[in-house]
C-alpha cells in the first residue's frame, strides 16, 4: 500500500522544513501569557499523564501548512516514538518514525531525509510518559472548554516549540502544533480517534535501503 504525506508532519529542528501547529493567531496569543503557577503545571500534568497513558492511537486528521496550504489524511502513533502519516493524493510526501528516526519521502521525486527523533519536537509528544518538569512548560492556559500547554526544551530543539490542545473534561488531544526556529507554524486538528489498536510493525518501517541508497547515489 502506498503511503502519502503532504507537508513534512512536524518536524521544526529539521532544516526548517515542515512542522505540525495549530496557528500563528494562536500561537501568539500563548506567547503573550505568563509562565504557569504551580497549580497549572500539576493540572498540565495530570492531563499530559493521562494522555501519555494511551499506547496506541489512529484517526483522521487535518493539516494547515505556514503558507494556509490545507490537506488531510490518516495517522497512527505507537507509544514510544512511532508515527506515520498518510496524507491524500496528489500529495508524493511520506512521514515515517520508528522510534529512532523520522524520515520524510517524497515520492515524486524519489528522495529521502532523515532525522534523528530526538531531536525534534515529535519525541516529547510520542515519548512513554511526557515528563513536563525541567522546565519544559513554556505556557499554560486553562479555559472551560480547552486546555493548552506549550511545551520547549532549547537542549533538545532549540527555539521550537510543540503545543497541544487537550479537552479539559475527557482529556482528549485535539490539536497539536509545532513552530520552528522561524516561527513556521503547521495546525494539526485530529478526529475519530481511536485508542488501543493494535497495528501492524510494517506500519512503522522506515525503508533504509531506499533512503541510504538515494543519499549515497547523490
Amino acid at each position: 500500500m502506498t503511503h502519502k504525506t503532504d507537508r513534512a508532519a512536524g518536524l521544526p529542528a529539521l532544516a526548517s522544513r515542515r512542522q505540525f501547529v495549530l496557528g500563528t493567531a494562536a500561537f501568539m496569543a500563548l506567547a503573550a501569557l505568563p509562565f504557569p503557577g504551580m497549580a497549572a503545571t500539576d493540572a498540565a500534568q495530570q492531563i499530559a499523564d493521562h494522555f501519555s497513558g494511551v499506547k496506541t492511537m489512529t484517526g483522521e486528521f487535518v493539516q494547515f501548512g505556514p503558507r494556509g496550504e490545507q490537506t488531510g489524511g490518516k495517522f497512527f502513533i505507537e507509544r514510544p516514538g512511532k508515527l506515520r502519516f498518510n496524507y491524500e493524493k496528489p500529495s508524493p510526501m511520506r512521514v515515517i518514525s520508528d522510534g529512532k528516526n523520522v524520515v520524510i519521502g517524497n515520492s515524486k521525486l524519489k528522495t529521502w531525509d532523515i532525522y534523528p527523533l530526538s531531536k525534534t519536537p515529535l519525541s516529547m509528544l510520542l515519548a512513554d510518559r511526557i515528563d513536563l518538569g525541567n522546565q519544559l512548560v513554556r505556557d499554560v492556559k486553562e479555559e472551560a472548554d480547552l486546555t493548552t500547554i506549550v511545551l520547549g526544551d532549547r537542549t533538545i530543539f532549540g527555539e521550537s516549540t510543540i503545543t497541544l490542545m487537550f479537552d479539559p473534561k475527557t482529556y482528549e488531544l485535539r490539536q497539536w502544533t509545532i513552530t520552528d526556529m522561524q516561527k513556521k507554524d503547521t495546525s494539526v486538528m485530529i478526529f475519530n480517534v481511536q485508542n488501543g489498536v493494535q497495528f501492524d510493525p510494517s506500519v512503522f518501517e522506515i525503508p533504509y535501503a531506499e533512503v541510504h541508497g538515494q543519499k549515497r547515489g547523490g
